[in-house]
This record gives C-alpha cells, structure tokens and sequence, in this order.
C-alpha cells in the first residue's frame, strides 16, 4: 500500500489538475457555445439532445464497468487484464451500432421526428470509434496521473468545437453538431495510443480477467444502467411535453446549472474513487476520518461555486444568450439550488464504490428514475413547464437517501457533516442574494418566467 503521504501528494495534485482542466474544458464548452448559438437554431440543440438519448441509453445499459475494474481490480497493470478488457470494449462497440440502426425507426416514430432516423445511426458510429480506445486512459486514471489525460481531454476537445464552428460558419445545418462529434471520437482514439510510451492494447481473451471483469462489473452494469434512466428521463419525458425548440433551451439551461455537479462528478472518479481504492483496506474509522477531513474541504468549495450559479447564472444567461434563450434564465437558478444534496452524495457514492459496494448506487437510480418519471408529468400537469423542472430538480433525492443509509451500514457515514456544510451553502446563498439586491439587480427568477 501507498504512504499516507504519497497518496496525499497523489490526491492534491489530482484535484488541481481536475479542477483546472474541468476550468479550461468549460471556457471552451460555453465559449464554444455562444458562438454555436449564434450561428445555429435553438431547433438543433433540441434534436441533438434527442439523438443522444438513445445513444448514451445503449452506451449504459451495455457498460459492465471496464475502465472501473482497471482502475480497481489488483490486476489491472497486467496486459492480460487490460488487453481483454480492451477487446471487450470492441466488441460492444459494435454491438452498440447495430443496437443503434435498431432503434433509430422506432424513435423517430416515438418523437414524430423523421430525422431522427438518420441521425441516430451516424451518431451511433462514435460508439465503434470509442470502443477502440486504448485502455492507456484507464491505467493513467488507475495511478492518478491526470496531468496526461486532462491535457488529452482538452487537445480534443479544442479540436471538435473549431471543426464545428468552421462548419456551422459555412453551413449552419444540424450537421455541423453531428461532425463534431465524428471528428471528437475518431481523434480522441487515435490520440490515446500514444498517450503512454511503449503501451500497446492487443486482442486478448483471457477466461480470468474475463470473470473478474464481469464479477465486478456485475452491479456497476445495473447501476449505470439505470443512471442512463435517472439521468436523461428528465428529456426522455420532456421531448413529448414541449417542443424541439424549448427542449434545445432546456438543455442549455441544464448545462450551465450542471456545473458544480460536473465538477464534483469529475474529481469522484478521477480522484476519489482510486485514491480511496488503494486505501480501503484500512479500518472504517480510519478510513471515515481521512474521507470526511478531505470532504470538508471539497464540500466548502462546492458550496461557494453553487451559491454563485444559483445567484447570478440567470444573469449569464440574459447578458450573453439573445432573446431567443431568455427562457433559461429561469431555470438556471431552479435546477442549480437543488444541486446541493446531488453533491452531497456525489462526494461520497465513489467512497462505495471504492469499497466494493456498487449495490447502493443500482438501488439509488432506480428510485431516482422513479421519482423523476411520477415526478415531471404530475408537475407539468400541475404548474406547466415549471413544475416539470421543480420535479427535475428534486427527483435525486431518493437517491441521497439510499447512499446515506449505505454508508450507515458500511460504517462510513457522514450526515452530520452534511447538515453542518449545508448551513454553510445556506448562508453562502444568503449572502450572495443580499449582494444583488443591494447592487440592485433583485432575486432571481424561481418563479417560472422572466
């Protein structure tokens, strides 16, 4: 096992790297944005949004935990572990396209959407593309070494978003979205092959590595399969209560508010998730007391972030979007303020993980999909579009419960520490709102319109 120090160093320089690349990746994505929106009909961002909900529905139900088990499993530097892994990931790549050409009719008649059923399967063909990935992402996540992958991330990311505002500049069709997500996989593969000296994926079908693969991926693959329907019912359901138009400015909305999560997100399987794996060997009440003490810190910084999206992301939207957007100032500040609890698990679900107890998360979604399927029709039929988004906003909150109790039973909890960090968001918030009614600007908008 890692010194204490070692892991410590290794912690440290994984958040800085995470944080400042999740920076760059969001000054790029918004950026990117403006000038898309700019250039491309509110109508696109909403097709895109339905295209890739089958995409990534297949994507979860298919996923059997590979990058986790390398990152996880004793074995995972040996090339027979990760080159089995890798010829797995192929062959569901595949097996994902030809799911794609299957799906592709039926959704287009679901939505009344005949672009639909061209669109999904060229989407679909960055699922073969990324099953060629090289396993080389997942063993530099395994030692933590972000400082590669990051800058990886970024490289391809710059790439993908000039392509599309080059083309979406020459024609300003749904096309220019579609080929930057081409362009996105085929250079994120072929880039990952060089991103470790003398590492080299092969086709590899080793029956042990298969079994370990698969007995740890077993609850990983329910879980993610039903965060799939957790995380994108909310659009699943939506798509056949609004237009493709709102739908696109929902997901504008969506994006700005989600940043905290996206943070907290990053920094759980980058760095807490392996960072506690190589730990989880000690006691609970060791290992508790090194979790929360870190935890503070990341929860103090989450709750200064989210106050400030909730305060001013309204204001983002009305001064950098054109009117045709002005409905998302509204639910910025809805969406975001009800981010909190979904931190609070956030920072601590990957501690699960770790631990070996992905049971947790699979019953966690379930129940969260449940909330948000009873949820948003009974909202909208009540108060309209912004019931829909309240009922977005809190349908996780089954899922906090069920990791709460989860870390109860494996004697890790923390909900005292969430009760006094929660008071901290609170009188953050209140700050933050008493600064703009004494600059003048008023509260936001909860209340559904602008």
């Amino acid at each position: 096992m890692a010194s204490s120090a070692s892991l410590n160093r290794l912690a440290l320089s994984g958040v800085i790297w995470t944080i400042a690349g999740y920076g760059a990746s969001q000054v790029m994505r918004f950026g990117g944005n403006l000038i898309l929106t700019r250039l491309l009909l509110p109508e696109y961002f909403g097709l895109m949004a339905l295209v890739n909900i089958p995409i990534i529905g297949l994507q979860l139900f298919s996923d059997v935990g590979i990058i986790p088990s390398i990152v996880q499993n004793k074995r995972g530097d040996e090339p027979a572990f990760y080159n089995t892994a890798w010829t797995l990931q192929i062959v569901r790549g595949f097996g994902l396209w030809l799911f794609c050409l299957a799906i592709a009719y039926p959704t287009a008649q679901f939505y009344n959407e005949p672009r639909l059923l061209w669109l999904i399967p060229v989407v679909g063909l960055t699922t073969i593309l990324n099953g060629f990935e090289s396993t080389a992402v997942a063993t530099l996540r395994r030692h933590v070494d972000l400082a590669k992958t990051i800058k990886f991330d970024a490289l391809m990311q710059a790439a993908s978003l000039i392509f599309m505002i080059i083309w979406a500049g020459f024609s300003p069709t749904i096309w220019a979205l579609v080929g930057g997500n081409l362009v996105a996989a085929a250079l994120r593969t072929a880039r990952s092959f060089w991103l470790i000296p003398g590492y080299r994926n092969q086709l590899c079908w080793d029956k042990d590595s298969l079994r370990d693969l698969f007995s740890f991926g077993r609850w990983i693959f329910i879980s993610t399969a039903l965060t799939f329907l957790a995380t994108q019912a909310d659009r699943l359901i939506l798509g056949k209560y609004i237009s493709i138009t709102m739908l696109g400015i929902y997901t504008i909305a969506f994006t700005l508010s989600d940043i905290p999560r996206q943070v907290i997100g990053a920094l759980g399987t980058k760095v807490i998730f392996p960072v506690v794996s190589r730990t989880a060997d000690l006691p609970r009440p060791e290992l508790r007391a090194k979790i929360l003490k870190k935890r503070w810190l990341l929860l103090m910084g989450s709750a200064l972030l989210l106050s400030g999206v909730v305060g001013f992301g309204d204001l983002f939207i009305l001064t950098l979007y054109d009117n045709r957007y002005r409905d998302a100032a509204w639910m910025v500040p809805v969406m975001s303020f009800g981010l909190w609890h979904t931190l609070l698990y956030s920072t601590m679900n990957p501690c699960l993980l770790s631990v070996g107890k992905s049971v947790y998360g699979a019953w966690g979604n379930l129940l969260r999909f449940g909330a948000i399927a009873l949820g948003i029709p009974y909202g909208f039929d009540a108060a309209g579009l912004w019931g829909g988004v309240l009922a977005i906003t809190f349908s996780d909150l089954p899922m906090y419960g069920v990791v709460l109790y989860g870390l109860e039973k494996e004697r890790l909890g923390c909900w005292r520490q969430d009760v006094q960090a929660t008071a901290v968001f609170l009188g953050l918030l209140a700050a933050v709102l008493g600064l703009r009614l004494a600059l003048g600007w008023g509260l936001p908008a909860f209340g559904g319109s602008v």
